[in-house]
């Protein structure tokens, strides 16, 4: 009996390449996928992909955690500062990683046994290490955090986890400035200034289950379907009037078509959530296209007609709305301003392009989501100006969602 030969996976990458986070062995910008450059990675199945401000993260199904791209402060903890330009194996984690997350300049890394490893920058305290490393490019046990983390998140110069209990833990002083300006004369609470693991209020009876962030923002989504979401509210990504909000406050559910969140994504300065029903919502600052939604078009949850400039910062940006065409979104992800997302087995991109980042091109924006052309998605992710996607070779047809996948 004959049986078909396995599919071959590669990895595209395309966008921002000034410091080789595409992994192709160069620097230069990429306007459409490229073939990345995978010998390091031949017939390791992969997990997760990841990145920061300058730099990608590889994780294997095995647990392997592969690094290409911008260096100068240890993120890719390789134990020196020197940047590079294709993949290469992180050899010194003796742990099983399952999950990253990438800050501008740093790395979170969730082992398999829930310790999270922390390299790159720590000048605002990011690595929840406290105050005496500036940087470290060896991983580093986040040590205060005594119980099993589940779900990591990291912001431009601030962190997030939640930890089997439920409970949630910020670090980082990214969003300490903010809130000074914003609270003045009260004091900054300490969930937004420490610079080790520090308990979030009013989330410890929520039953919280994953966390994202954005440049200044804090997204909490719990295993009832409610989010919650705290920072800085400057472009209305926390569907709130207010400027600043210090502790976590809940979305209301009617925003979203009253159904519950199953799953969460953040961008710099916007939010992506996909309901129950797999309806997708965006909101928050739309100026880059990353909403996904044309001004002319665009409707808030009450189907009323958005204007431009209400897109752009307005109170009526912090009312989500759905995004139809991204409807039953099997993966999505977020750049600083651009997203990815896989749908029925296509591979959708749209926002911010300016480095490419789209993938159709061009370096026009693109304000609502439309097609990377041939490529059959599997697995995707994001860094703060660049793309990347797992993807099949096989000729006969689409597969869908074959995740882990294995690179040849």
């Amino acid at each position: 009996m004959e049986t078909s030969s396995p599919p071959e996976f590669c990895l595209h990458s395309w966008g921002a390449n000034s410091y080789g986070q595409l992994g192709l062995g160069n620097v230069e910008d990429q306007s459409a996928p490229r073939l990345c450059d995978t010998a390091a990675l031949q017939h390791k199945a992969v997990r997760a992909l990841g990145g920061g401000g300058g730099h990608s993260v590889v994780i294997t199904e095995n647990g392997e955690v592969f690094v290409c791209g911008q260096n100068h402060r240890g993120q890719l903890g390789l134990g020196h500062n020197a940047d590079i330009l294709t993949l290469q194996l992180c050899p010194s984690l003796s742990q099983r990683v399952t999950e990253v997350a990438c800050g501008w300049d740093f790395t979170l890394l969730l082992t398999d046994c829930g310790r999270v490893l922390a390299c790159g920058s720590n000048t605002f305290g990011q690595l929840g290490v406290g105050e005496t490393l500036t940087h470290t490019a060896h991983p580093q046990v986040v040590e205060s955090l005594k119980e099993a983390v589940v779900s990591v998140a990291a912001g431009l110069r601030h962190s997030l986890a939640v930890t089997d209990s439920g409970c949630v833990y910020q670090w980082g002083k990214g969003l300490s400035s903010h809130a000074k300006r914003a609270l003045s004369p009260r004091p900054v609470p300490s969930h937004l200034s420490s610079t080790t693991p520090c308990l979030v209020p009013d989330l410890d009876q929520k039953n919280s289950q994953m966390v994202a962030a954005g440049s200044a923002h804090c997204v909490c989504l719990t295993g009832d379907g409610d989010l919650f979401l705290w920072g800085s509210n400057k472009h209305g990504q926390l569907t709130n009037t207010g400027p600043f909000l210090s502790s976590p406050t809940l979305v209301k559910r009617s925003l979203q078509g009253g159904e519950k969140v199953i799953h969460v994504w953040s961008g710099w300065t916007h939010i992506v959530a996909q309901t129950e029903s797999g309806r997708v919502f965006t909101w928050g600052r739309g100026n880059y296209g990353q909403l996904g939604r044309l001004a002319s078009i665009s409707q808030n949850s009450e189907g009323q007609s958005m204007s431009p400039s209400e897109q752009d910062g307005d109170q009526e940006a912090c009312h989500p709305a759905e995004v139809k065409v991204l409807h039953g979104a099997t993966q999505v992800a977020c750049g600083s301003e651009h997203n990815l997302a896989i749908v029925g087995g296509r591979l959708l991109s749209w926002g911010w392009n300016e480095h490419g980042m789209c993938g159709d091109g061009s370096q026009t924006d693109v304000p609502q989501p439309q097609l990377v052309s041939g490529l059959r998605p599997l697995l995707i992710g994001c860094g703060a100006g660049h793309s990347m996607a797992v993807c099949t070779e096989t000729t006969g047809g689409l597969r869908q969602n074959s995740a882990p996948t294995s690179l040849q």
